[in-house]
C-alpha cells in the first residue's frame, strides 16, 4: 500500500486533549448533540496484534463492528441517535470534502459523552473506529426546537 491509496493518509479521527478539554469546559449539564461526519477508508486498517490486522476489512465494516461493539456502551450513558442519512452532494464547501455516513447522536449531557469514551470498553472497541475511519468531523451543539425559520430559535 502507498499513502496514494489514501490508506496510510489520516485526517482528524480522534480529538486531541485540547479540543477534548474544550469540549468539556462548556456547559456538563445540558443535552449536547453531536453531529458525526465520516469518511470511511477503502480497507480498515487495523494496527498490528490486532485480531482484525490483515483481514482485509473494508472501513464500513470496521465501522459496522464500531457500532455494534459500542452500542451497549452508548445506550447506558443515555445516548441515542437521532438522525442518519448518507450525504449525497455537497452544495457549498471544499470540492474534495466528501463524507459516507452523517448522524447525530444526543447525550442527556456532556459527562454521559465523556462517560463512554473514557470506558475501558469503549477503549478497546473505538479501535474499530480508528481503522476504519478516514477523516471524520465531530461537532457539538447545543439543541433547540427550531422556529419558524431557517436558523432561528
Amino acid at each position: 500500500m502507498t499513502p496514494e491509496d489514501g490508506l496510510l493518509k489520516t485526517g482528524s479521527v480522534d480529538p486531541t486533549r485540547e479540543k477534548f478539554k474544550a469540549f468539556m469546559t462548556r456547559p456538563q449539564d445540558t443535552p449536547i448533540h453531536m453531529l458525526n461526519l465520516i469518511r470511511l477508508r477503502p480497507l480498515a486498517l487495523y494496527p498490528e496484534g490486532h485480531e482484525n490486522h490483515g483481514k482485509a476489512m473494508s472501513g464500513l465494516e470496521a465501522y459496522r463492528a464500531y457500532g455494534a461493539t459500542t452500542a451497549a456502551i452508548f445506550a447506558r450513558v443515555g445516548g441515542r441517535q437521532v438522525w442518519a442519512g448518507r450525504p449525497e452532494v455537497v452544495l457549498t464547501g471544499p470540492d474534495d470534502e466528501h463524507w459516507d455516513i452523517a448522524f447525530i447522536a444526543a447525550y442527556p449531557n456532556a459527562l454521559a459523552f465523556a462517560e463512554m469514551v473514557r470506558d475501558p470498553d469503549y477503549k478497546e472497541y473505538v479501535k474499530h473506529r480508528q481503522a476504519a475511519v478516514l477523516d471524520s468531523r465531530l461537532i457539538r451543539f447545543f439543541p433547540f426546537a427550531p422556529g419558524a425559520g431557517f436558523g432561528e430559535a
